[in-house]
């Protein structure tokens, strides 16, 4: 019989702002978690553990940590976040008091067994800057941690993309030491997934050899403006979440990423009737 998978949700990009206010004077991000927190909820089969890659709050300020913790209770799975670069290391470490830090301050990284799964949190934002960089400390982290094992499989999850998306005011925030992570993965190939938020839209890639995605936001997204056309803008498009899903097996076993819309939808619909007869 097979063995039973194990589901990570992954949420990005929450930017939740003071009680009343609207990102961008209209954007309801506070709503869209409501909303957000409601499909994890219900979803079936239940997630194992849900991922939250960076811009958890959006000023930030300690009142937009405390909104986040009254909106993210209802939530009825385990979860740990990571910072992006709206984020404070200091004021979500506060927020976020019993996550599994790998160090009593500095960078946020966090180590988490789900299964024979290891789920691998980096800490890629940079003090007052967009752009991400891994610090030393972390850089030194990651080595160590994935130099632990050689059987057991890793998520890596980080705010910062470490490829260019095409779109240019976001390229130009990406993860500046991109080719520092890709040496460490390169020599761990326990490395399944790297799993990134930070543009708001679902998008899909190669890095030093492993697939790696960027998760849609809950609220609005990025403008795909690949011409470079308009001003840095955004949309509001269908919200959504990633669901990457690990089967043990032969290896490293296999990893799937789903993207999972946030919403009520027609169906489902069988597609065969009574008689086993495709309708």
């Amino acid at each position: 019989m097979p063995q039973k998978p194990v589901l990570i949700a992954q949420i990005s990009d929450l930017h939740i702002k003071p009680p009343g206010s609207l990102a961008y004077g209209r954007v309801d991000t506070a709503a869209a978690l409501v909303r957000c927190v409601a499909a994890l909820n219900a979803f079936g089969p239940t997630p194992d553990f849900v991922v939250i890659s960076g811009d958890l709050a959006d000023t930030p300020v300690a009142e937009e940590y405390q909104h986040l913790q009254r909106l993210l209770a209802p939530l009825q799975l385990p979860f740990a976040g990571i910072p992006g670069n709206h984020d404070s290391r200091e004021l979500m470490r506060a927020a976020l008091p019993s996550a599994a830090y790998a160090s009593p301050s500095g960078p946020l990284d966090q180590r988490i067994e789900i299964g024979g799964l290891d789920l691998l949190l980096l800490d890629s934002s940079v003090h007052g800057k967009p752009h991400g960089q891994l610090d030393a400390p972390t850089l030194q982290w990651l080595e160590a941690v994935l130099a632990s094992s050689s059987d057991r499989p890793a998520l890596v999850f980080l705010h910062h993309p470490p490829f260019l998306t095409g779109i240019g005011h976001m390229d130009r925030q990406n993860l500046r030491n991109a080719a520092d992570l890709a040496a460490i993965v390169r020599r761990h190939p326990r490395v399944q997934r790297i799993a990134t938020g930070h543009v708001h839209r679902a998008t899909f890639a190669t890095f030093a050899g492993v697939a790696t995605t960027i998760c849609p936001a809950p609220n609005h997204a990025v403008d795909l403006d690949l011409a470079e056309q308009r001003e840095p803008s955004f949309k509001v498009e269908p919200p959504a979440f990633h669901l990457h899903v690990w089967w043990p097996g032969e290896g490293f076993g296999d990893v799937v990423t789903h993207q999972v819309p946030i919403g009520e939808f027609d169906g489902p619909h069988p597609f065969f009737g009574k008689d086993g007869k495709l309708l």
